[in-house]
């Protein structure tokens, strides 16, 4: 199986194929919160151990839909959420950082979450109006306090994971990275080379590049696979530190992604999609 276990932090298997839950919630709460709690426990069903959340998905509605689905949570499944950036419309991201808000978010993860530490916590984005050392030395704290396990990153650069570990610990980084999106490529070289988690959000990449869009429906075609499931391979086999995170609202296309952890590329096929998907 191109789909192994990754050791986050030094202590918490997880497979390397996860689920973003951001999906099952929009700006508020789900339309439909019965099928979104279906598919949140189809996921566990299937095999996924790792679940990626956030206060800003659904306002908070994100974390309570994924407690109603699985709490009491079974052993091993590990729930992964983020804070430091606000909302204030639908289209609107906004970084916020400062300690305080930081204290208070984490706190609200714990209680939507229903639970009493978050097994990993990661800075949603770094705020370029608080010094770094201000931010992670809240999460240092929070740490400290058996609030949290272990503190990840999100949109960083390598330099960034360089401040924010002079501070804390850091396992885990979350970026944008996808066969036709590789811009921070040097941020997972790095990852590999520190034994950091790389988890790529939007992970299904290359539909809109017609040259690599016509490669994987071919390599997908010759493997009886669909072409997100070739995207979703190659990078299981791009790096060990990988753990993708495609996240849906379909429950077809939940069974879809999953099942890709058990599609093996043979050599040649990962060296035509490496090669074509980094013609930009």
């Amino acid at each position: 199986m191109a789909d192994t276990t990754f050791l986050l932090g030094g202590d918490l298997p997880v497979h390397r194929l996860a689920f973003g839950a951001m999906r099952l919630t929009g700006y508020g709460p789900a339309t439909d919160p019965a099928e979104s709690i279906r598919i949140a426990r189809r996921a566990v069903e299937l095999g996924v151990d790792f679940l990626d959340t956030a206060d800003s998905y659904g306002l908070g509605a994100n974390e309570e839909l994924l407690a109603a689905a699985l709490h009491p949570y079974p052993d091993g499944l590990v729930i992964g959420t983020k804070a430091g950036q606000c909302r204030p419309t639908a289209g609107e991201w906004i970084p916020l950082g400062r300690p305080e808000y930081l204290r208070q978010q984490v706190e609200l993860n714990l209680r939507r979450l229903r639970l009493d530490r978050l097994d990993l916590f990661q800075l949603h984005r770094v705020d370029p109006q608080v010094p770094i050392d201000d931010q992670m030395g809240a999460l240092r704290q929070l740490q400290q306090d058996g609030k949290i396990r272990h503190v990840g990153l999100s949109d960083v650069t390598v330099d960034q994971i360089e401040a924010a570990r002079a501070t804390v610990a850091v396992v885990s980084v979350q970026n944008r990275y996808h066969l036709a999106d590789r811009g921070y490529e040097d941020v997972l070289t790095y990852c590999e080379r520190e034994g950091i988690a790389f988890i790529p959000y939007l992970p299904i990449g290359g539909g809109r590049h017609p040259e690599l869009a016509a490669t994987l429906a071919e390599i997908a075609g010759d493997l009886g696979a669909t072409p997100a499931q070739v995207a979703l391979a190659w990078l299981l086999r791009r790096s060990p530190v990988t753990v993708p995170i495609p996240g849906t609202s379909s429950m077809a296309h939940l069974e879809e992604n999953v099942a890709a952890r058990d599609l093996q590329l043979e050599p040649e096929q990962y060296d035509r999609l490496s090669a074509v998907g980094a013609l930009d």
